[in-house]
């Protein structure tokens, strides 16, 4: 199925070429934002994210300018399992 011509109209393509398509496709962010994001990375409370953040374990995985606050989601698993 790798021959599938790029100027194809989605409505022509079979349901199996749109899924190999769409395989290709990632929807999913490399990053997450704030506390919340933290929280939802860790699956864990804000004020527990909060204390992980200040406790400096995953400083390498956080970026913060002021309020803002970025996360790279794999960075902070990897260094929340070896902690």
């Amino acid at each position: 199925m790798n021959n599938i011509d790029p100027n194809t109209p989605i409505w022509k393509l079979t349901v199996e070429e749109f899924l190999e398509v769409s395989k290709n496709l990632n929807t999913e962010s490399k990053y997450e934002y704030g506390l919340k994001g933290l929280a939802k990375i860790l699956g864990c409370s804000v004020s527990k994210a909060s204390g992980i953040k200040s406790s400096g374990i995953l400083n390498e995985a956080i970026i913060q300018r002021g309020n803002i606050i970025i996360i790279d989601k794999a960075l902070a698993i990897k260094l929340f399992a070896k902690k």
